[in-house]
């Protein structure tokens, strides 16, 4: 500042004044993030070395390893089981082969080929699935809802029988209807979910009918994620909770195959959007799939890390994101098979790694602070659902969780997204802590995806922990504005389950830090105080938290 006239001296001298006097309340210091770290934490494990994080490969025992190793050179303790790093995860697994697969209509036969019109898989136990001229029904949506007064099965016996389903809910094309949640996906529009209640009406088998609008992804991530070997928990009753096949195929596939039904598939796909709506019979068409079932078993690990707290050791502050990732799959178009990861989900395990150091670089907290790596969250959460299941620690004295999960590499953003806004207390504190940043919070931008039901925080959401899943979005704040925003929408159409979620040099990581620091500045508050946070009324997850109020003083 040079030269100043009178009146722009008495004003730089009310500046200097006032920046005077805040010099008395100064702002707190920022958390020391290392970008750096950061972007070398997320190299290492999406290296091809690490073979895409495959659960169940000799890539988990390096990934396993290194979380160990760094998560002690942090300063944190071992957190699992029997005074070690991790907790193990018995699951089955599951690789259908010599799959074969076809429509038959009126004396024609429609061969399905993998991976291509269909993707068939399976997550029950047995060593061969043999589907002979079973009927097909369209059963709408595949929701079964008392409390919305929905039921797309009506009185239509499907045991034995293949269920055609659309994926979401009925609520996603036509949102002013608000039978379930607008455009907000609820957990009857998740894969899971239509998977589950077919198990539960007795039916053969079930074939989703992929549209990526809906879906929110392309049928290049049916193919990646469905195609090869699946897992599950174990199960007591396997029978009772699954079908025999589990598959995906493509919606011209499916148009086609209700033309030659004589039916019109879109005109069904608007009537199953009424309570009203009764299954349909494709009448004359059946299905055939064949296929041999590979079933063993696996012991998996989440990897749990905790800074025990000085006066309240038995209340923690949870720090969640999962490991895996796809590992090794079929070459794409470059050649390259290794599904690196790098994105979703070593950003979110770098993540963690560095608020470890943070925290324990930091006077120690009065509460626990645990980070859980969890494993096996791309074949259906079941780390976080085995843990929630299982906890280490009492998910009654969990006071709240933060998950993170494909973070922001792109730069810095002028909101912090809220996946899930409007469930519960931590909505306040996370607009707070966003303003300190000058940001906003943001509800989530495309609801329809049903990412609240996608991540690790679910399965301890839905048993009564309050958790938040933040990210930011919304413009970058930084130019080359343009550049940022074409390469943040490359990764979701070209690089998200691909074998081209890279690492990369030229990753701005100035937006992932200010997630972090949200998360670590809510968690000191939590961490040094005696406050529980809960959930608004009339969320779904409030009374599993009522149940265990007299656990918390």
């Amino acid at each position: 500042m040079r030269l100043l006239s009178t009146v722009a001296a008495l004003a730089a001298g009310a500046l200097i004044s006032a920046c005077a006097s805040m010099e008395a309340e100064p702002p707190a210091p920022a958390p020391a993030f290392d970008a750096a770290r950061l972007s070398e934490h997320a190299r290492v494990l999406s290296d091809d070395s690490f073979q895409g994080r495959g659960i169940g490969t000799p890539a988990e025992e390096m990934t396993v390893r290194y979380l160990s190793e760094q998560y002690a050179a942090a300063g944190f303790q071992p957190g699992g089981e029997n005074g070690g790093w991790t907790q193990d995860v018995t699951l089955n697994r599951f690789t259908a082969s010599n799959i074969q697969a076809s429509f038959k209509v009126g004396g024609d036969s429609i061969p399905l080929a993998q991976g291509q019109q269909i993707v068939v898989s399976t997550r029950l136990p047995g060593r061969h699935v043999m589907l002979t001229d079973a009927p097909l029904v369209f059963v709408g949506y595949g929701i079964k809802a008392p409390e919305r007064n929905w039921d797309d099965f009506k009185d239509v016996d499907v045991r034995g029988k293949i269920v055609v389903v659309l994926v979401n809910d009925a609520d996603f094309e036509q949102p002013e209807l608000n039978t379930f949640n607008g455009r907000a996906m609820t957990y009857y529009g998740r894969w899971t979910y239509k998977y589950e209640e077919a198990a539960r009406q007795g039916a053969a088998g079930v074939i989703i009918v992929h549209e990526t609008a809906p879906a929110s992804y392309g049928w290049a991530t049916v193919t990646n994620s469905w195609s090869g070997p699946q897992f599950d928990i174990v199960r007591q009753n396997a029978a009772a909770e699954r079908v025999k096949m589990e598959s995906w195929i493509q919606r011209d596939v499916a148009v086609d195959l209700f033309r030659r039904a004589g039916l019109d598939f879109d005109a069904l796909k608007t009537q199953a959007r009424s309570r009203d709506f009764r299954p349909v019979e494709l009448t004359g068409a059946t299905f055939n799939g064949m296929f041999d079932v590979a079933t063993s078993q696996i012991v998996t690990k989440n990897v749990i890390a905790r800074l025990p707290g000085a006066t309240h050791p038995d209340e923690t502050i949870l720090y969640t994101a999962h490991w895996d990732h796809i590992g090794v799959g079929e070459p794409d178009a470059n050649g390259d098979a290794i599904f690196n990861g790098a994105v979703d989900n070593a950003t979110g395990t770098a993540g963690l790694l560095e608020l470890a150091r943070v925290w324990s670089a930091g006077p120690r907290p009065q509460r626990s602070i645990v980070m859980i790596s969890f494993t096996a969250e791309e074949s259906g959460l079941l780390g976080s659902e085995y843990y929630a299941a299982n906890p280490v620690y009492p998910l009654e004295t969990t006071v709240a969780g933060f998950n993170m999960d494909a973070m922001n590499v792109y730069g810095r953003v002028a909101d912090l997204g809220v996946i899930g806004y409007g469930q519960s207390d931590l909505d306040e504190r996370l607009a707070a802590a966003a303003a300190r940043q000058g940001r906003v919070v943001a509800p989530d931008s495309n609801p329809a995806a049903g990412s609240y039901f996608r991540s690790d925080h679910f399965p301890l959401a839905k048993r009564g922990v309050p958790m938040a899943y933040a990210e930011g979005g919304g413009e970058f704040r930084d130019e080359p504005k343009a550049a940022r925003e074409a390469a943040r929408d490359e990764y979701g159409s070209r690089r998200y389950h691909q074998a081209d979620d890279e690492w990369s040099p030229d990753w701005d990581l100035a937006g992932q830090i200010e997630d972090l620091e949200v998360a670590l500045w809510i968690g000191r508050d939590l961490a040094n105080s005696r406050d529980w946070p809960g959930w608004k009324p009339g969320s779904e997850f409030g009374p599993a938290r009522a149940a265990s109020a007299s656990a918390r003083r």
